[in-house]
């Protein structure tokens, strides 16, 4: 059999197949890649628009607990403003409390002297009505000095605004007058009028230090 010649066209060589394999290979790994690709972008997009569609959420989410918190602070605000006001309103009344009380010290402050002397005019008092009764001549000297002291006690209680509480013949007033006894009324004591004085009352200014004790007509 004879030899054929080949042709280098036909039939190429080594270099050449070589150089085909690595065109090809090229040409699959670039379409593998634009298919990667095509695959991979909706994919991609997915999440993206999930992330869009969580985003307001979670901010919606962060503003109501904003909102929620802020209400709070409002309410704790207010109570705060409600305890200080009145907080505020028990110091005035402290305040007022304790000026009324320094005031009256000042106003009253001559009762406890006008008490203690009460009793010294009491006895005087009894004295000149028994000195009356008696009548005795010897006793005039006596008689005398016991009005004269009787009168400068009085004056003294009554330049310290103390003052005897009309009783006689006056119209019963429990806030002054303490009946001890009742006597029925007559033509001269109508009922609910003041018949006899048995005790002096008196005032410091306009607080009773003690009630006058009264009969009292019914």
């Amino acid at each position: 059999m004879a030899k054929t010649d080949l042709n280098s066209e036909e039939f190429p060589s080594e270099k050449n197949l070589d150089t085909t394999k690595e065109e090809t290979k090229k040409k699959t790994t670039s379409a593998n890649k634009k298919q990667f690709k095509a695959t991979k972008d909706p994919a991609s997009q997915a999440p993206q628009k999930d992330q869009a569609t969580v985003e307001p959420k979670s901010n919606d989410s962060v503003v109501d607990k904003l909102l929620d918190k802020n209400q709070q602070l409002e309410k704790q605000l207010k109570q705060a403003q409600d305890q200080y006001l009145r907080a505020e309103a028990e110091i005035q009344n402290i305040k007022r409390h304790n000026q009324q009380d320094q005031a009256a010290l000042i106003k009253y402050d001559g009762q406890k002297l006008a008490t203690a002397i009460l009793p010294s005019i009491d006895n005087l008092e009894r004295a000149l009505a028994a000195q009356e009764q008696s009548q005795a001549a010897t006793n005039e000297g006596i008689l005398t000095g016991v009005q004269m002291v009787l009168k400068h006690l009085k004056q003294a209680l009554a330049e310290n605004n103390v003052v005897e509480i009309a009783a006689a013949g006056e119209k019963f007033d429990p806030t002054v007058h303490q009946a001890v006894q009742t006597v029925p009324a007559d033509a001269d004591h109508p009922a609910e009028t003041v018949v006899q004085v048995l005790q002096t009352g008196y005032k410091l200014k306009d607080r009773v230090i003690r009630p006058s004790m009264v009969v009292v007509a019914q």
